[in-house]
């Protein structure tokens, strides 16, 4: 199985971001994920209620949109939040994102 593709911070543009981030379960993972910053999480440890496909769907966006590291490892799959890149590249994006969330 070949590596999944991440694009390099410096790539990554603001409007993709946030239309990643507009989807409210991508928006959950992403919240999720920043709740412990560097750690890696299996991807089926995320509760959410839609199928597998979609599950997928919603990690190949996060990842493409440059929010997440994703990694293969034999049968599963873990997802980490580029968090440490992104606050570099869009100061305060995050916690203006969880702010929102809270108010929500």
């Amino acid at each position: 199985m070949t590596e999944p593709v991440h694009p390099a911070i410096e790539d990554v543009d603001l409007s993709t971001v946030l239309a990643a981030l507009a989807d409210p379960m991508r928006r959950r993972v992403v919240l999720e994920l920043a709740e412990a910053p560097g750690v890696e999480r299996l991807c089926a440890s995320f509760a959410l209620p839609v199928a597998k496909s979609t599950r997928t769907h919603h990690w190949r966006v996060l990842r493409e949109a440059g929010l997440v590291h994703q990694r293969d490892a034999g049968n599963g799959l873990y997802l980490r939040l580029r968090s440490e890149e992104l606050g570099r590249r869009f100061p305060g994006l995050l916690e203006a994102i969880a702010a929102l969330d809270e108010r929500a």
